[in-house]
């Protein structure tokens, strides 16, 4: 049963020549066709990490059990008639895990942050997540 609780998931790794890299798919025609990172449901008894991973599986084929960083932010937004509540999170997974597509999604690439704010994602939430994640991980490196 749905909730009105969403998570979504930057998936990111590290190229040795680009930087740190974001996993941005795109949604079928029939689901707007724009660009997002993992985006789902929270179910019924189910955690927003427990949902988070259960997520990143069903729309990457990912099985590997990975370890979420939770960014600390969250939004609200309307959509299906009902206000929504989401929280975002990253994983990191390594430079050869190969992404398997669920139906929901035609296409994927690996972007830099700015490619990912200046070209490919669509919604405010998206962006602002993605710039929680990065500011995480620029903070890791100090």
């Amino acid at each position: 049963m749905k909730t009105n609780n969403q998570v979504e998931a930057f998936l990111f790794r590290k190229s040795p020549s680009r930087g740190v890299l974001f996993l941005v798919l795109k949604r079928s025609p029939e689901k707007g066709g724009f660009w997002q990172p993992i985006t789902g449901n929270v179910k019924e008894g189910e955690t927003f990490e427990e949902a988070a991973r259960r997520e990143i599986q069903e729309e990457t084929g990912i099985t590997q059990t990975l370890s979420l960083i939770d960014t600390g932010y969250s939004f609200d937004f309307f959509d299906d008639n009902r206000w929504q509540y989401e929280r975002v999170f990253g994983a990191e997974v390594g430079e050869d895990t190969s992404i398997v597509l669920s139906r929901e999604h035609i296409e994927f690439r690996w972007v830099t942050k700015e490619e990912a704010l200046n070209q490919y994602l669509k919604w405010p939430g998206n962006k602002e997540g993605l710039k929680k994640l990065s500011e995480f991980l620029e903070g890791e490196k100090e």
